[in-house]
Parts: structure tokens; C-alpha cells; sequence
């Protein structure tokens, strides 16, 4: 895919089939529409193995939508691929003969190249993934090591949300059949002292479930953590009619809930993984993913989404990566804190190119909810403050979030954002004089340095802003000329 380019995939699953369209940087595209219809395919598979005329006929019915909406989009980059359901069934090549028909280029997915794809994603999301991840179909759940940036030994079960039941004796031939697969692929204990991903509709829906259930305060699915040892408790709750209960998961997806709760306990209990997290990224972004150049893979994936979320429409405004050099050399951050910040400096240089009285508003959601990769929760809240504070709102962040993070690290994202709030004030967003200018803590004094005949830039308002940080910093404040 080149850069901001569009491309679409539609994902054939045995519960839905779906279309994704994404834009923006090659390194991580953004879904820009998302439309999914639950077509039931392996609800709809017959006694004979075949899939039924009632699910096909939705489907196709989907797909033909579909294929008139990419036409209207101008979309050529199409990838369309089909999974268990399709698969499996003895009349999958007349369906997908039928899919081809309405112009879809459909492949058949093997399972291990399902496993291995859903893996892909979660690596395209966080490279640093080590562990075993787990895609949970309604026909399937495909297994896979990932380490080091690729993915090793994959195989796919019948274990899908349609295929096992949450009662006793579903849960037995369920544990009996991972017993078995996990022990002759060698896996038993393979997540010892690392991470189990858990990627796939139902296991998301799962981990909105386990946030009603301990009143999370920050409800975004990717990178959340269910408990390893509460696992027992979360599948009494799903499988309850608690009011807690959260309101926006589909029937379908509600019903296959205890069977996605019981298999993640299972497969924990075979693997052993020292934490869990659910995925929201799996075969459509690994998808994309393997089809990029090596150079591009090795990019960082939420640097790269923040960067061109500001699309660079003016030359001379501000670059986030120039925004963070002028005010990093204030701050000893180590790599991950120098990363948030770096984030925060490319979010901030986008906010400031909108306009409106609700900017800041939209800039701390967008660090709050904004579909970015590889950031866990308290790192979104380190932004949220970071932007805050950049925006002159001077009170803390709600106290819900804040218990999600260290103090020190909050005190430090609110130093962040003063900084950002002076840099972008003092340039009017300007790299130029951000380049040609600098900004230091020497012999306890904050120096702002400016260029010989740039002296008035510094504004009353600039001063202002110069001697809130110094304060946060506990310094002095200078202005020098450079």
C-alpha cells in the first residue's frame, strides 16, 4: 500500500462479513469506514456440512452492497479473504465462485495462515509482542507464537463461539481437545513469563464486559488487561444476567460470550502467560502489514499515526518531531516516557492546525479514544494530561484516570504540556523558528534563547507562558538572545 493511499478489506468470517476502508500512513492506516452485517455463515452450516442458502444469500447480499460502495469510493486495492466457515464447508468453492462473480477477488484463508496473519496484526500493533496470540472465530480459534517481530508455530481448532458450548460437557471436549493440540505442537506453558493476545469480535466484547464488571474508567478495548487469576469471575458475570452488563454488544456477540470466557480461561490455564491483553488490531491490519517493505514495518506504529494525522498541510507549521526536539532537552525522560512525549508533541502539533472553540476538547479525546496503535491505557492518559495542560487547563485530570498512572509520570506529562504551550505560542507553529531558536535549563535558570532580530516574538503572553514552566520546573527564567 503507498503512502495515503486507500485500500479496503472485507473479512468473510463464520459470524460476520465485513468491510474495513483504510487511509493515512503506510506504517498504520486509519479505518475511515467500517460496516459489518452478522450473516450467521457458521451458524448457517447444515448437518451435511454445506452452508446454508439463507446465510449465503445474506452475505452475497452484503458483498454486492459492498462491491458498489468501493466503486463509488474509487477503491482498487481490494482484499477480500474468507475463513472457518467457508473453509469448512463441502459447498465453500461454489460460495466463493459466487463472491468472484460480483467482481471480490476472494481467497480461502488456511488456518495456520489465518493464525499467522492474526498475528501479524497484533505485531503491526505492538512490535515488542512476545507471547502467543489467539484469534477466536465463530467456527475457529487460531493459535500462534509471536517474538522478535515475526510469528513461528501456528495451527487453527474447531473451538469457534458456534462450534463449543459454556455447559459442562461442552467445556470438557473443549479441554480435552486443547490438552491434546497444545501438547503436540509442544506449547504447554509456552507464555511463562510472557504475554498471551487475545484478538477476535467476541474477545473484545469480553473485555468491555470485564470493564463494567470493575467500572474501568477509560473503555477502549486495545491493549486491555484482563486478569489472569479472575478469569473464574468473569465468566459468572457474562454468563449472568447482571444489569452491569454493557448495553452496546450485539445479541450474537452477547451469546457467544460465555464460550469466548471459558476458552480464555482454558487456553490460560494450558499456556500459563504472565498477563493477557486483548487486541483490537488482527488478519485485516496484519493483512496490510505483510504486504509493506521491511524499512516501513520497523517504523513505530503510533509515531507514524500521529504524525500524519496533522497531514502536513502547511510547510511551515509546526512538525511534531521538531515540536519535541526544542522541548525534550528540558526533560530526562528514559526511551518509553521520551516515546509518550514525542507522542504528545506530534498530537499537539496536529490540534494546533484546527480550529473552532471546541479544539481542545477534540484533542484530548483524540488522545483519550483516537484509534491509535501500541498504547495501553495509562499511556493515553499521560497524553490526555500532556494536552491538557498545553491547552492552559490547569486543573489535574479527572481523579478515574489518574489512578491509572503514577503521580510522578502525570507531574511530568503536565511539564510536557506547559512546555508544548510555550513552544507553540512563542512560534505561532512555525518550525522555522523553533529550529533557529532553543530552549534550556542551565545553572538553574530556564533559558529561552531567541534569535537576533526575532525579538519580538517574545510577547507578554510568551513571558507569561515562559515563567509557568519555570515555576513546574522549580527555575529560574531567562530570556537570552541567541
Amino acid at each position: 500500500m503507498s503512502d495515503r493511499k486507500r485500500a479496503a478489506v472485507i473479512d468473510i468470517g463464520s459470524n460476520s462479513v465485513r468491510l474495513v476502508v483504510y487511509a493515512g500512513a503506510q506504517r498504520s492506516p486509519e479505518p475511515i469506514f467500517n460496516e459489518k452485517v452478522m450473516a450467521g455463515l457458521g451458524a448457517g452450516l447444515q448437518r451435511n456440512g454445506d452452508l446454508s442458502g439463507a446465510s449465503m444469500e445474506s452475505a452475497l447480499a452484503e458483498l454486492t452492497r459492498f462491491r458498489l460502495l468501493l466503486n463509488q469510493f474509487g477503491i482498487d486495492d481490494v482484499h477480500v479473504v474468507a475463513t472457518a466457515a467457508v473453509r469448512d464447508a463441502g459447498n465453500g468453492p461454489d460460495f466463493v465462485k459466487a463472491i468472484r462473480k460480483l467482481g471480490l477477488p476472494c481467497r480461502v484463508l488456511e488456518g495456520e495462515e489465518e493464525a499467522r496473519l492474526a498475528g501479524a496484526g497484533v505485531i503491526s500493533s505492538t512490535p515488542s509482542a512476545d507471547g502467543l496470540v489467539a484469534d477466536l472465530g465463530g467456527g475457529s480459534v487460531e493459535l500462534v507464537d509471536v517474538a522478535n517481530g515475526v510469528t513461528g508455530e501456528a495451527f487453527s481448532l474447531p473451538l469457534g463461539t458456534l462450534r463449543a458450548a459454556a455447559d459442562d460437557d461442552g467445556e470438557e471436549a473443549a479441554r480435552k481437545l486443547l490438552k491434546k493440540s497444545i501438547k503436540e505442537h509442544g506449547l504447554r506453558g509456552a507464555a511463562r513469563g510472557r504475554t498471551f493476545y487475545l484478538v477476535g469480535g467476541s474477545w473484545r466484547c469480553l473485555a468491555k464486559a470485564h470493564m463494567a464488571l470493575v467500572d474501568y474508567p477509560l473503555r477502549v478495548t486495545h491493549e486491555y488487561p484482563l486478569p489472569t487469576n479472575g478469569l473464574g469471575k468473569l465468566r459468572k458475570f457474562v454468563a449472568s444476567d447482571d444489569p452491569r452488563m454493557p448495553k452496546d454488544i450485539s445479541p450474537m456477540r452477547l451469546a457467544g460470550l460465555p464460550v469466548g470466557a471459558m476458552l480464555v480461561k482454558l487456553l490460560a490455564e494450558e499456556l500459563e502467560p504472565d498477563a493477557i491483553l486483548v487486541s483490537a488490531f488482527g488478519i485485516r491490519e496484519g493483512l496490510l502489514y505483510s504486504l509493506l517493505p521491511k524499512r516501513i514495518r520497523a517504523t513505530d506504529p503510533l509515531l507514524a499515526a500521529l504524525d500524519d494525522s496533522g497531514h502536513h498541510d502547511f510547510d511551515t507549521y509546526t512538525d511534531g518531531f521538531v515540536l519535541d526536539e526544542w522541548i525534550g532537552s528540558l526533560f530526562d525522560d528514559d526511551p518509553h516516557m521520551a516515546r509518550i512525549r514525542c507522542a504528545a508533541s506530534l498530537l499537539a502539533a496536529s490540534a494546533g492546525k484546527a480550529t473552532g472553540p471546541f479544539r481542545a476538547e477534540r484533542a484530548i479525546e483524540a488522545a483519550l479514544h483516537g484509534n491509535w496503535p501500541a498504547i495501553n491505557a495509562p499511556e493515553r492518559v499521560l497524553l490526555a494530561q500532556a494536552l491538557r495542560s498545553s491547552f492552559g487547563r490547569m486543573r489535574p485530570i479527572a481523579q478515574p484516570l489518574a489512578d491509572l498512572c503514577h503521580e510522578e509520570d502525570l507531574i511530568r506529562a503536565h511539564e510536557w504540556g506547559l512546555a508544548l504551550r510555550l513552544a507553540l505560542r512563542f512560534s505561532g507553529g512555525a518550525s522555522p523558528i523553533l529550529k533557529s531558536s532553543g530552549l534550556e535549563a542551565e545553572d538553574g535558570s530556564l533559558r529561552l534563547v531567541v534569535q537576533k532580530g526575532n525579538a519580538a516574538l517574545v510577547t507578554e503572553v510568551v513571558q507569561r507562558r515562559l515563567l509557568e514552566l519555570a515555576d513546574a520546573l522549580g527555575l529560574g527564567a531567562v530570556i537570552a538572545a541567541g
